[in-house]
């Protein structure tokens, strides 16, 4: 909550924030909650928070929550399944046969290095994808 926080009073001049997180339906709850009893925790002056749940998670909860969290029924939010890490699961496994024998550390630096690797890729990369769609 600290991380969000200190994240949205650092950028001026924006009024409105979407969050995408797996229970979002409950965690905003409790988010507004928890800031509005805390004498440190502050959002910035009428700043409208978003909450919503990722396409992959959202069809796992009530009814109730599909057209309250949907990505698909946001205004003005285009195209996004709002699922980070899970795309990366797939690559990850590549790297679960080596981690199971290692020690924690081990384990630890092997994935930071496996991500770090994977981050440096799509970095290098990005240009590529940029560029053709300077083009089209």
């Amino acid at each position: 909550m600290n991380a969000i926080c200190q994240a949205l009073n650092y950028i001026a001049g924006t009024k409105t924030g979407l969050i995408i997180y797996d229970v979002c339906c409950q965690w905003i709850i409790y988010f507004m909650e928890k800031i509005s009893q805390s004498r440190f925790l502050t959002l910035p002056e009428n700043f409208k928070i978003t909450p919503a749940v990722g396409k992959f998670h959202l069809g796992a909860h009530i009814r109730e929550c599909f057209y309250k969290f949907s990505l698909n029924l946001i205004e003005g939010l285009g195209q996004i399944d709002g699922e980070i890490m899970e795309t990366l699961w797939a690559f990850l496994d590549k790297v679960l046969r080596i981690t199971r024998s290692a020690s924690a550390a081990h384990c630890h630096e092997l994935m930071d290095d496996y991500m770090g690797n994977g981050n440096w890729k799509k970095l290098v990369q990005i240009s590529t994808h940029l560029c053709l769609e300077c083009v089209l």
